[in-house]
């Protein structure tokens, strides 16, 4: 059975991306993007990865929320190791450390705007 490819993005990079007045309200610009994302058309499994604030932010259908309890950077590498190896993955997120650390597991990157 081939597995559906894996789309892991960075709430908090791709939030902070914008200059849209998210620091005032960091769960709701979470909520608000998770939305975004469930909206999307594709066949890919969304994991939306979210920290600090928007610990709070729940699941939808088509999106699941994984709340990183540290380091939402060691958490996306975290997934990326033990779900996307063997099958497609794209991490969403603009940090280079990051980028870098998904890579060297295979995983392919994209920027905050493929998701915006």
């Amino acid at each position: 059975m081939i597995e559906r490819p894996l789309l892991v993005v960075d709430a908090a990079n791709v939030v902070g991306s914008v200059p849209d007045g998210w620091w005032r309200d960091r769960r709701g610009a979470a909520e608000r993007l998770r939305d975004a994302l469930a909206a999307r058309e594709g066949d890919e499994e969304i994991v939306l990865v979210v920290e600090g604030a928007a610990r709070g932010v729940g699941p939808v259908p088509g999106v699941r929320v994984v709340a990183a309890p540290g380091s939402g950077d060691d958490r996306i590498v975290e997934l990326v190791a033990a779900e996307g190896r063997g099958r497609p993955c794209t991490v969403v997120t603009a940090d280079r450390e990051l980028r870098d650390r998904v890579r060297a597991l295979g995983a392919e990157v994209a920027g905050p705007r493929s998701v915006r």
